[in-house]
């Protein structure tokens, strides 16, 4: 009953503020309601309170959930699946033993090695993963005694862990840069046509900036290893051949995929070929190394095969139905032009983009530490993006800056995910585990600031360079151009005779006229008169009458030469067309060029182009005969009652 109460005043206060349902929604959120059902919830009462029936826009969103499994993101979003599925099978199947004993042996001889191995182990196991709980209940029991074993204070080992749980979200092919380059990928297409996103060549921007961030959280543990005159572990060579032996199959995964996407394969490729190497390398290489005593660790079997296969679907259930529904949920943001809003205030309160920066730094950090990374991208991702866009930000840039600070998040106190997960794993109490995580969480906040504001740090591939075959093929026939020996072609009749301009000279075209042109039927057939002179050249003997002919024909077809200067009118029968005082009727060119009506001169002028064209190149017919056709024609059409 008290209970009852306490819930009762609490959603009385809230309604006392906003209305019932959305106080219900809330209170909702609150108790820890799935999240999904708090999306489609929201879009339901977003669909209720927008200008249109509830019907209509409550269809639209349903329509934008289905164009996620329809349109371009498809290619991406059916790598989720499989890499979050490989993960699992790695975190099963004990990698985590192999990947420790491997980097302590090349690295523990280092002032704080060990304290490094924690770091890049706990790293590389992320980029499996893609979850940093994972991780730290992956790793925690095979580091944390290692760590105070040698001489490492309980509590910094503690921190250490802690702190590095998460380092390895940035490095490719880690899940959480899949999730955001699918959401980027959504909202980029419907909303800009001026940001370019490639899915493909964001997971490799986290590498720098990933790097940046190891980097200076072992600069932190070889300090405190060199100041508290830690010991170090004596360098074995047998022992780093024997690690490296072991744990190589399993380190290829990520540098291979990197190597995959280098030479131009798809993502989709990709993400199969390694869950089949992962299942196969687990099941039966592990098994037949296991039975030669190699002392690789525990195969998969069939049944831990399949348990961890339904553990792996349903956490991609859990990630595909949180997108869909916050897909619905951002369709009616748009629609209400919430973050349009935002934009709008953003811009007029903050007119620098550094502040904008410091500012979604804060929110971020504030967002990683109460929400999960899935959660936070797909529903706080839409929003950021247009007030980025209004800043100019770089969309590449911005993921990296997003996915580290809900990578920061995790770490951040009261309620940061990486706090809670320790504090059960060693059994010692929150409070204690903030404490001992300040150094590296400080050292985090660092890293962030100078990745967010040193832009070049996020290095991203050059898109690959494609085109439309006809830009391809104006590209040869340019560079084809540029070589021809033929620079200059005279015009002829296919009987040899030069054509001649009005002022009686001869008329050359020059290659210079064709490669002024702009790309098109124009240019092409223009420069086709080059490609037939050059043909001719090649027959020898016969090279002037191949010119003759080839060139007659092309003038014929492309360019307006008139060589006659009258004509004779006839009919279908060939008799002579007569004039009212019974005489031949002959047209002449300059009666032609002087009519005042638009439509006769325009009719006149085809026809003495006609009768040029049967001059310098008859086809199949002679010459009288291809004129006579023409000039019937014209007069059947233009003279007839």
């Amino acid at each position: 009953m008290v209970r009852a109460g306490i819930l009762a005043a609490i959603l009385t206060l809230i309604g006392y503020f906003v209305s019932l349902p959305v106080a219900v929604l809330t209170l909702a959120f609150v108790s820890g309601a799935p999240l999904f059902t708090i999306m489609l919830g929201a879009a339901v009462l977003g669909a209720a309170s927008l200008p249109r029936a509830f019907d209509a826009e409550f269809d639209g969103m349903s329509a934008s959930i289905l164009n996620v499994g329809l349109g371009d993101q498809v290619e991406v979003m059916s790598t989720i699946p499989l890499f979050i599925y490989a993960g699992y099978l790695l975190a099963e199947a004990g990698t985590a033993d192999r990947l420790v004993r491997f980097a302590n042996a090349l690295l523990g001889w280092v002032p704080g090695g060990l304290a490094i191995v924690t770091i890049g182990t706990c790293a590389l196991f992320t980029v499996f993963t893609g979850a940093s709980g994972v991780t730290i209940i992956a790793l925690g029991g095979v580091l944390m005694p290692a760590l105070v074993r040698n001489g490492y204070p309980e509590r910094f080992s503690m921190g250490l862990i802690a702190g590095t749980g998460s380092v390895g979200l940035l490095f490719p092919p880690a899940l959480p840069l899949f999730i955001y380059g699918t959401v980027c990928g959504l909202n980029v297409q419907q909303e800009w046509k001026d940001w370019e996103w490639d899915t493909g060549r964001f997971i490799f921007a986290g590498i720098v900036p990933g790097l940046v961030l190891v980097g200076m959280l072992s600069a932190v543990a070889v300090t405190v290893a060199i100041v508290k005159k830690l010991p170090r572990q004596k360098f074995s060579g047998s022992e780093l051949m024997k690690s490296a032996a072991l744990a190589l199959p399993e380190l290829c995964i990520p540098f291979g995929v990197i190597i995959g996407l280098a030479n131009g394969f798809g993502l989709p490729e990709i993400a199969s070929l390694t869950v089949v190497y992962v299942v196969v390398l687990e099941c039966g290489v592990a098994k037949l190394l296991s039975k030669a005593g190699v002392g690789w660790g525990k195969s998969l079997d069939l049944i831990t095969l399949w348990r961890t296969s339904r553990e792996a679907m349903a956490m991609v259930g859990a990630i595909f139905i949180i997108i869909f529904a916050s897909t619905a949920l951002t369709n009616y943001m748009v629609t209400a032009q919430v973050p349009q809003a935002l934009v709008d205030w953003t811009t007029t309160h903050v007119d620098s983009k550094i502040v904008f920066l410091l500012a979604l730094n804060v929110i971020l950090l504030i967002v990683g530490t109460v929400m999960d990374i899935f959660s936070a991208i797909v529903v706080v991702l839409p929003l950021v993006l247009r007030i980025a866009h209004a800043y100019h930000i770089d969309p590449y840039h911005l993921g990296v800056i997003f996915l580290l600070n809900l990578e920061v998040g995790y770490l951040h106190p009261p309620v940061g995910l990486n706090l809670f997960i320790t504090s059960v794993k060693f059994q010692r109490p929150i409070t204690e585990v903030m404490w001992a995580t300040v150094p590296f969480l400080l050292t985090m906040i660092v890293a962030l600031i100078t990745i967010t504001y040193v832009p070049w740090l996020t290095v991203v591939p050059e898109a690959e360079r494609t085109g439309t075959a006809h830009n391809l093929v104006v590209l040869v026939d340019n560079a084809f151009e540029e070589k021809r020996a033929v620079r200059e072609v005279t015009l002829v009749a296919t009987d040899g005779t030069v054509l001649q301009d009005e002022t009686g000279k001869p008329v050359v075209v020059k290659a210079a006229e064709c490669e002024a042109l702009e790309a098109g039927d124009k240019k092409a057939a223009c420069q086709n008169v080059f490609f037939y002179a050059d043909q001719c050249k090649a027959e020898g003997a016969k090279a002037d009458a191949c010119t003759h002919k080839k060139i007659g024909a092309w003038t014929a077809r492309n360019r307006d030469i008139v060589v006659v200067q009258s004509i004779p009118l006839v009919d279908d029968d060939k008799n002579p067309v007569k004039d009212a005082k019974g005489q031949p009727t002959v047209l002449t060119y300059a009666a032609c060029q002087a009519e005042a009506d638009a439509d006769k001169k325009t009719a006149c002028h085809e026809l003495f182009h006609a009768v040029s064209s049967c001059k310098i190149d008859p086809q199949d017919k002679s010459v009288d005969g291809c004129t006579f056709d023409e000039v019937s024609k014209w007069v059947h059409e233009n003279l007839s009652p």
